[in-house]
């Protein structure tokens, strides 16, 4: 994560919050120079803007760029010409121009969204209008630029483990679509506090932003921090619409989402490959190879996906060996046996302050270490923060020194990482602890 916010051009005479969470405008540094986040709408980039962004990161940057674990994408390593930058970015249509609304445009869809056969809505239409409503609403604007919504659509190919402010979730009843809801949890395991129709979705998420504001004190930016201070039942009583909550909505628990999410993909209609950059770092030269075979062979759009990943949606049945083979050379992931497709680090030392440990290194030479035998999802975090990982991975690693870290497993009845498992481990011991079967090491 970045640390302070450095001063940037701004094309609006909107100021800007104090925040550590970087935006477009809001630049912030780290250790190895500026971060720059790119908030794309559901996810999609498309083709021509890809390369813009790649163009971007050559010009006034290191060359990296990162696929973060809601769906977008951030520039690192950002040197002092801030403004042709997000100038370079806005002229590809990469955000709206004016500051205040950037920050609140967190809305993440299934990358599959409109296109995955097990869905039950094609929710595209729904998110189009609650963006809308996040950045054309000045209230909304207050919102923290962490504050963040779900809308699942019952995809297979689905993200159901991040937590959310607010998440909302398909259903039907009496043979209508309606749609669950939670707060401060997620659809995976959050309580379902209600449910209203689908017509209603919109005004549904007016309600609660609405409320939240009107409750939530200075230090309350986030929704599980009112819910401390008060109860889920109290908040939704006070949301003005008429909520649907007998046995039918609050017994409703959303199914799993077990389709892959990594190589080829079946769809609705053809097919869309998924692909994964090592460790979710990308090169302007991989972005722009993505971007060619979307044109040649897809429909000209890449979505980013929660797992750090891009898929391709609408490839020709001819073009998908060849596509798999391009892809393959740019050095992207595309089956899910690899073992670095199992593991996520956050920038480690090299860029970030806080960072104990190079953990991108550390996770290149863990995979070697594991091979073919890496279990369900690591998570190498340099710090407590955890900030490549929104919630809590089969195993995580904290580094406690350089290429020293503790094992934690996933316990559900714990809170944090889970069970401590073994301290002070080298890779090579790691490694063979994260080797034995175990109950705790799922997909």
């Amino acid at each position: 994560m970045p640390d302070t916010p450095l001063t940037s051009a701004k094309p609006t005479a909107v100021p800007l919050r104090p925040s550590a969470c970087p935006g477009l405008w809001r630049i912030v540094s780290a250790r190895d120079g500026g971060i720059c986040r790119v908030k794309l709408p559901g996810g999609v980039l498309l083709a021509d803007q890809a390369e813009a962004l790649a163009t971007a990161a050559e010009r006034f940057a290191s060359g990296v760029i990162e696929a973060t674990n809601r769906g977008n994408l951030q520039i690192r390593g950002i040197g002092s010409d801030h403004a042709a930058l997000i100038d370079s970015l806005l002229d590809a249509g990469l955000g709206p121009r004016d500051a205040a609304s950037d920050d609140v445009r967190n809305l993440m869809l299934s990358p599959l969204a409109g296109h995955d056969p097990a869905m039950l809505l094609d929710v595209r239409p729904l998110a189009g209008q609650i963006l809308e409503l996040l950045q054309g609403t000045p209230r909304f604007h207050q919102l923290s630029a962490k504050f963040a919504v779900q809308l699942d659509g019952g995809e297979g190919v689905a993200m159901l483990e991040h937590p959310h402010d607010l998440w909302l979730s398909p259903l039907q009843l009496d043979h209508c679509d309606w749609l669950a809801f939670g707060l401060a949890s997620s659809p995976a395991d959050g309580q379902v506090l209600g449910a209203v129709p689908l017509a209603q979705g919109l005004a549904l998420v007016r309600a609660v932003l609405e409320r939240f504001l009107d409750l939530a004190s200075a230090e309350q930016s986030r929704m599980r921090q009112l819910l401390h201070a008060d109860t889920a039942q109290a908040f939704i009583a006070g949301l003005g619409l008429p909520l649907r909550r007998d046995a039918a909505v609050l017994g409703w628990r959303r199914a799993a989402a077990n389709r892959p999410w990594l190589g080829v993909v079946e769809q609705q209609h053809g097919l869309a490959l998924g692909v994964a950059p090592p460790l979710g770092r990308l090169s302007p030269g991989m972005l722009r190879g993505v971007a060619k075979v979307a044109r040649q062979w897809g429909d000209g759009s890449l979505r980013l996906s929660p797992w750090q990943s891009l898929m391709l949606t609408n490839i020709e049945a001819a073009g998908l060996q060849p596509a798999r083979a391009e892809l393959s050379a740019l050095g992207l992931l595309c089956q899910a046996d690899e073992p670095l497709t199992r593991l996520v680090a956050c920038t480690g030392s090299q860029g970030c302050a806080k960072g104990l440990a190079d953990t991108k290194a550390d996770a290149v030479q863990l995979a070697a270490v594991l091979g073919g035998g890496a279990p369900g999802s690591v998570h190498l975090s340099g710090c407590s923060r955890s900030c490549a990982v929104a919630h809590v991975a089969a195993a995580t690693l904290l580094a406690r020194a350089p290429g020293r870290y503790d094992l934690y497993l996933r316990d559900a009845r714990l809170s944090g990482f889970g069970a401590l498992r073994a301290t002070d481990l080298t890779l090579n011991e790691a490694g063979a602890m994260l080797a034995l079967p175990t109950e705790h090491l799922d997909d």
